[in-house]
């Protein structure tokens, strides 16, 4: 159903989503016109953004009321619906793992590249149901079939293909690839990105929620950081456990460049902390503002939980966000970062803002949920 106003805004600070929507913009501006941004496609064409990406760039990102101002005159809010059950909130964060370029001492884990032989598809190119799905795998004997899973990769299913990096510790490595990028302490002293690049195509599966089945763990107690613990204390088991998740994940070696920003999402745009949200894009476009509603934990995890009332920018997805209500949000590069990403686990609400001319088509009463 459709808000009348965001009340809720409050005294929030929007200057970030705009600065984040401006991003996208670039993105969006070079697209043609009549494209659909995608997901359900209830965002309308890339067209019809024009007018909001204009009026962006001639608002002053470091005035709180231009940025307010600038929301509400060009957006009407829609609320999502989450089908079944309650809207969920997780966190993500870019991570400092300690590395080398060479294979030496503790450095003993590689960061691969994407393999030459990797193949990712596009399937809408054969058949228009299929528009915005894709598959991957390699091709064998004149037959695409699926790439290796994790637990093969592992076990030398690449052959001979050259790691672009190893790093110290494989529980590290393990989490680089669930947060999708991070930051490299090379043995010479620099810092260098490792951003992702391709994935094996396969699901991926939390070896959170197995720990969860198995009684390791209880829902309430699950995060990055007891998850980490568990495999520390069980090095026996930890390689196990970690090839259950079959998903691994390539990467691409890039400068940091402007420290404060994060890696390039799946739009292309550097993320930006406490405004850049990875969403399920089955269901939603990349490039929409949207307001969440949600609870975050305090990096001191004595304390209580935060309510997180803040506009957001969509521009970044991952194997585990699927479902219309369901989001990751960015927190940047930090110990604090990583400390909220780690545990953030919130129910919680989502509204989109859509161009004014996207609503006129849509009505008051629009309801936007997943496939």
């Amino acid at each position: 159903m459709q808000f009348d106003a965001l009340e809720d805004w409050g005294q929030s600070d929007l200057r970030s989503a705009l600065q984040a929507f401006r991003r996208s913009c670039a993105v969006l501006a070079a697209r043609p016109g009549e494209v659909p941004l995608g997901g359900v496609n209830y965002a309308g064409t890339a067209g019809e953004w024009r007018q909001a990406c204009g009026a962006a760039a001639l608002a002053l990102t470091d005035d709180p009321k231009t940025a307010r101002r600038f929301f509400e005159s060009e957006f009407v809010p829609y609320r999502v619906t989450p089908g079944v059950g309650a809207g969920f909130f997780t966190g993500y964060y870019e991570p400092l793992l300690r590395g080398s370029r060479t294979r030496h001492d503790s450095y003993q884990t590689p960061l691969y590249g994407v393999p030459v032989d990797l193949v990712n598809v596009d399937l809408g190119l054969f058949r228009e149901n299929l528009k915005g799905q894709r598959i991957v795998g390699k091709v064998t004997d004149g037959r695409l079939i699926p790439y290796p899973a994790r637990a093969d990769i592992e076990g030398g299913a690449l052959g001979a293909a050259a790691p672009i990096l190893f790093v110290d510790d494989p529980i590290d490595a393990y989490f680089l690839q669930v947060q999708g990028s991070g930051r490299v302490l090379l043995d010479d002293g620099t810092v260098v990105r490792a951003a992702y690049a391709g994935q094996n195509g396969r699901p991926y599966s939390s070896i959170g929620r197995i720990l969860i089945q198995r009684g390791e763990l209880t829902l309430e107690t699950a995060s990055m950081q007891s998850i980490r613990a568990w495999l520390l204390a069980h090095p026996a088991e930890a390689t196990r456990l970690m090839n259950e998740n079959p998903s691994y994940v390539f990467f691409t070696e890039q400068p940091i460049g402007d420290p404060s920003l994060g890696a390039a999402g799946a739009q292309g745009v550097p993320l930006i902390p406490e405004a850049s949200l990875a969403v399920d894009l089955t269901v939603h476009a990349l490039g929409v503002p949207v307001w969440v509603e949600t609870t975050t934990p305090d990096p001191d995890p004595t304390k209580p939980d935060h309510t997180f009332h803040r506009l957001l920018v969509m521009q970044d997805t991952g194997g585990a966000i699927r479902g219309p209500v369901r989001g990751d949000v960015y927190w940047g590069y930090s110990p604090d970062a990583g400390a909220i990403a780690g545990r953030m686990r919130g129910e919680g609400r989502m509204t989109v803002l859509l161009p004014r001319s996207v609503a006129a088509r849509l009505g008051p009463r629009a309801e936007f949920a997943g496939r």
